[in-house]
């Protein structure tokens, strides 16, 4: 196994939820309307800093595809998934693409702006 590089992003980027590794740029992202088994998830057109599973046939909402999930670079965390072939001639547009389940990733907001409350006042 080789030395893994993590690519930092430049800007407001969406990452991991686990160790807060850069995953992707705002502007690669494609749809916020997606499901997946955990609730919302995004699909993203290209997404960094992460490693490709096993590809399998798996029965999605939309269809039959060939997936491999997709795990953070740094923490081994799975979040989200690869679509690597559509069955389906409408959803092509997929293929290539990548999802990314929202319980799994923060925007750059949501990273940043994490409140502490003191329980114990002095």
């Amino acid at each position: 196994m080789g030395r893994i590089f993590v690519v930092e992003l430049e800007g407001r980027s969406y990452r991991c939820k686990f160790c807060g590794t850069h995953l992707a740029l705002p502007d690669q992202l494609v749809s916020k309307s997606f499901r997946c088994r955990r609730g919302k998830a995004y699909l993203f057109s290209n997404v960094v800093n992460i490693t490709v599973g096993v590809l399998e046939e798996r029965m999605m909402l939309s269809g039959m595809h060939t997936v491999a999930d997709i795990f953070c670079c740094c923490c081994g965390g799975i979040i989200g998934w690869k679509y690597e072939a559509a069955h389906e001639m409408s959803q092509k547009y997929k293929e290539g693409k990548f999802v990314l389940e929202r319980g799994r990733i923060v925007g750059e907001m949501d990273f940043s702006t994490e409140l502490f409350i003191d329980t114990h006042p002095e």
